[in-house]
């Protein structure tokens, strides 16, 4: 990756993301090998992405077209979806303020970025790990997410989001360390 995914707008680092997220879907080839997430298999990290957003977006007054059945074809699903999300980034409504009643108001695209956009960067990496395989993902975004989420730990941890963190190693990359930070062991291997 030649330039870091802070340098972007948002619609763009959700571009990027979300390509680099069907590229590890189109890659699965056992939806039912578990993940690093404790009771998830491959199939539950798209449907997670594919399900929860739809509905937050939904409780601040905006719709998401259904997507495609994860059951019947995660890749078909999560294109969809992605698109879907694409389109409200790249829209007039991008700049809009979004209500929600749980986070506030923000504007669309940065409810976007902030609440979905890194949670599929996140999970890149579980569907990844969950076939053997390392995602690439732009440590410097990492490191960001990381620097956020650290001030609000104990309101993360509290929401059951986020398991107890892993220790890692002082030298650990940044990926290796917000992997650790939302409780998920770096080192797992299925």
């Amino acid at each position: 990756m030649t330039t870091s995914l802070t340098e972007v707008s948002a619609a763009d680092r959700h571009r990027i993301i979300a390509d680099g997220f069907a590229e590890e879907v189109a890659a699965v080839q056992d939806w039912d090998a578990p993940t690093p997430v404790d009771g998830w298999v491959a199939r539950d990290v798209v449907a997670h992405l594919i399900d929860w957003f739809a509905s937050f977006l939904d409780a601040g007054g905006v719709q998401l077209p259904n997507a495609p059945s994860v059951a019947d074809d995660p890749l078909a699903a999560w294109q969809a979806r992605s698109a879907a999300i694409g389109e409200l980034l790249d829209g007039p409504s991008s700049n809009s303020a979004f209500v929600h009643p749980m986070v506030g108001e923000h504007r669309l695209a940065d409810a976007v970025d902030q609440f979905y956009t890194a949670d599929v960067f996140m999970h890149t990496w579980d569907l990844a790990a969950a076939g053997g395989r390392t995602p690439d993902l732009d440590p410097v975004f990492a490191q960001r997410l990381l620097d956020g989420m650290t001030g609000i730990e104990e309101l993360l941890r509290s929401s059951g989001q986020y398991g107890p963190a892993v220790p890692v190693d002082d030298d650990a990359d940044p990926v290796a360390r917000l992997v650790g930070f939302i409780g998920r062991d770096p080192a797992w291997r299925p």
